[in-house]
């Protein structure tokens, strides 16, 4: 059994601004279930957006945001992100992150699909995670423990319902025990959950899961970006492509050459990403080809390292100035409700970047909003948690495994295949009622409370992943229009009502509750 001051259950760029952005007195353990090298995080080859130029404001950053977002989003969250956007990328450029700049030495400013003004900062061309990444790493200080290769798999309460730690199962099938003062999930997404998705493969909903044990509250969680442009080849996505390459001039035909956004959206090819992802979906599904025409970008190949590697990789010749792609799961707006610092609903539990709902991105995320929110909050609940006097560890609760009936899990691939049939970019009443029955056949939550610990790291991801779906899968059902990543074509119109409704969903404190307690808060 270890004790630390803060435990941060993720590895990526959010959990690496909070530990270094963290008082050096606090002891900090940082869990990855893989690498330090790993995760969506070092991957990720857009920027970060924030409104540098002299033309451009906060306040048009926040517009472009709403609009994007389907005006769902919490708007203070949005304009507190926008005010502190040009401050975050002066302290990374402080603390020697190696963005691009142009040939007067200022920083090189991107345009990006749904943004107004240019604002995309950029490193390394298309290797902004990485980039990022690789700064944070350096200043990790000695007072931050970094342990790879260990699964959280159960956040542990006190009596009170208090988080004040979790368990992690090691590479070799041993169990570790960590209490804590301060626990933060900082696990990224879900995209795993789906066949096609840009998503590394440790993006499996753990953090998700693991709040909905723990009692915390969810929200949002019908809201799943699939970015437009993945590579596309032999009926398998193999990587994203950037959507900076469309904002560089690249655009969408099909095999004809027809230029398949004309007449769709006024910012054709730029338009958001839903619109783009749901045009090229309906493309392939009308037996089309979809190519990203990149002949008029100038110096591809130095502008888009990244995307050039991807492509040869797998033998798509960029001099043929065509790159066939198709959309995929990228991220999921919803997630762990928290405040303004990253408070989630249980006491001592904490949550930031991709798996936490701040309500900024609203129902679909602009473009470069991503880094930027897991900078922001990270280095907030810094902030927060140093000024915090640390209070006694407190004593979790014991559990006693009670037997249950065998449960054969389903494969990881046919969770997936449900996934992109059922509960993808189209949905449906029918197909979604057909998903939720099939998730709900394998007791997800009963073997969450009961067997989970002696589950193997292969099981738990499992049924993690069949927790992230049902709450995925239930919130689509239960939204009957369409709003950015949230389509249904049995409701294919946005609701004006349904602009301030938010469904939520908590752990039900009984067994066999779930679906009237999920119908009782699922309106707010």
């Amino acid at each position: 059994m270890e004790h630390t001051d803060v435990l941060i259950i993720g590895s990526g760029i959010a959990a690496l601004q909070l530990a270094t952005c963290l008082s050096k007195d606090m002891n900090v353990i940082v869990l990855t279930k893989s690498s330090i090298g790993e995760g969506n995080s070092p991957y990720a080859q857009g920027g970060i957006a924030a409104s540098l130029a002299p033309e451009d404001s906060p306040f048009h950053h926040y517009t472009d945001t709403l609009e994007a977002g389907r005006f769902i989003n919490q708007k203070e969250a949005v304009l507190q992100l926008a005010k502190e956007a040009p401050e975050i990328i002066s302290d990374l450029v402080s603390r020697g992150c190696n963005f691009d700049l142009d040939e007067s030495g200022n920083l090189l400013l991107g345009m990006e699909g749904s943004h107004s003004h240019k604002r995309i900062v950029h490193g390394g061309g298309d290797q902004t995670g990485k980039t990022i990444v690789d700064c944070l790493r350096q200043h990790v200080g000695d007072h931050i423990n970094i342990r790879e290769n260990t699964m959280a798999y159960s956040l542990l309460l006190d009596q009170d319902g208090a988080c004040c730690g979790a368990k992690g199962r090691g590479s070799d099938g041993t169990t570790h025990t960590f209490l804590a003062s301060h626990t933060v999930l900082a696990t990224g997404g879900c995209g795993q959950l789906y066949t096609f998705t840009s998503n590394a493969a440790s993006a499996t909903g753990d953090g998700l899961a693991l709040a909905y044990q723990a009692g915390a509250k969810l929200t949002d969680m019908e809201f799943i970006q699939f970015h437009p442009t993945l590579l596309y080849k032999d009926q398998e996505t193999k990587g994203l492509v950037s959507e900076a390459v469309r904002g560089e001039g690249g655009f969408l035909i099909n095999e004809s050459g027809e230029r398949i956004m004309e007449n769709v959206h006024p910012l054709k090819d730029l338009a958001p990403r839903h619109i783009v992802a749901q045009t090229i979906y309906k493309q392939i599904e009308n037996g089309h080809d979809v190519y990203l025409d990149i002949s008029g970008i100038h110096g591809f190949t130095e502008r888009f390292p990244a995307v050039t590697r991807l492509c040869l990789d797998h033998g798509i010749q960029i001099e043929g100035g065509k790159i066939p792609v198709a959309p995929g799961c990228h991220f999921i707006m919803g997630g762990v409700h928290t405040n303004e610092v990253g408070a989630t609903t249980v006491k001592g539990l904490y949550a930031i970047g991709e798996v936490a709902c701040t309500g900024v991105h609203g129902s679909n995320r602009l473009a470069s909003n991503s880094l930027l929110e897991g900078l922001v909050y990270g280095k907030r609940l810094a902030l927060h948690l140093s000024s915090t006097t640390l209070s006694a560890i407190r004593k979790p609760v014991v559990k006693t495994p009670q037997p249950l009936p065998y449960v054969d899990l389903p494969s990881i691939a046919d969770i997936q295949q449900r996934m992109m049939r059922g509960a993808a970019i189209v949905r449906t009443k029918e197909t979604l009622r057909d998903v939720k029955q099939w998730l709900e056949d394998f007791e997800f939550e009963a073997q969450l409370e009961h067997t989970v610990e002696s589950c193997s790291a292969e099981q738990i991801t499992r049924l993690f992943m069949l927790t992230t779906a049902w709450l995925i899968t239930t919130s689509a059902l239960q939204r009957e229009e369409s709003r950015g990543g949230h389509f249904r074509s049995d409701f294919p119109f946005e609701k004006k009502a349904w602009e301030s409704v938010h469904i939520n969903h908590t752990m039900p404190i009984k067994k066999g509750e779930r679906d009237e307690y999920s119908k009782a808060t699922a309106i707010t």
